[in-house]
């Protein structure tokens, strides 16, 4: 049987096929191990995956005070209203706010009353990103502005009790991150 007999598909096999075979072969792992540091640097590094999900005790905060915690690299203000602060917001008429959306990854797709803002029924937390909506300064908090939620000093933005935009430059409420109860006194944000 002459060589040319081996290529036309008699079932044997030569030393030059098996040649082709293996280099094929390291070509095709050679290839992967090239190509995949160039797929897996495009997952998160680890310290953005630690900080993907934080657990925030909220044991201490009293009624009518807030806390600050830092969650992707941005503040988020946890708020436990007073009751006053809870009326106000939901006495609110959608009517009278500029951006009627609730900007809530919650219950993405709903309206801005309070009830779809706040994290509980009794609508006694809110959770918010700490973050103006017009270039990104940090608002104040405590009752501050016109409507008794947050001004943010840089360019005049008033956000009322809901954390929703009632004057000022800014074009949407401040938003509202993934968040739930994982008991009594934590919050899981993210």
């Amino acid at each position: 049987m002459s060589q040319a007999d081996d290529h036309a598909g008699t079932g044997e096999g030569t030393r030059r096929d098996f040649l082709y075979y293996a280099t094929a072969g390291a070509g095709a792992v050679a290839t992967g191990a090239a190509v995949w540091p160039l797929i897996n640097q495009m997952n998160p590094s680890a310290d953005t995956r630690a900080l993907a999900s934080i657990m925030v005790d909220v044991s201490a905060v009293e009624v009518g005070t807030q806390l600050t915690v830092k969650w992707l690299g941005k503040p988020v203000f946890v708020r436990r209203r007073r009751p006053e602060e809870i009326a106000a917001a939901r006495a609110t008429a959608l009517t009278d706010l500029v951006d009627v959306k609730s900007e809530n990854a919650n219950k993405p797709g709903t309206d801005a009353a309070d009830q779809n803002r706040a994290l509980d029924e009794a609508g006694e937390w809110l959770v918010m990103v700490g973050v103006c909506t017009h270039l990104g300064c940090v608002p104040l908090g405590d009752g501050a502005g016109d409507f008794g939620g947050w001004f943010c000093p840089c360019h005049g933005s008033h956000y009322d009790t809901a954390g929703r935009i009632r004057k000022g430059p800014a074009p949407r409420n401040l938003d509202v991150p993934l968040a739930v109860f994982e008991n009594a006194t934590t919050i899981k944000l993210g």
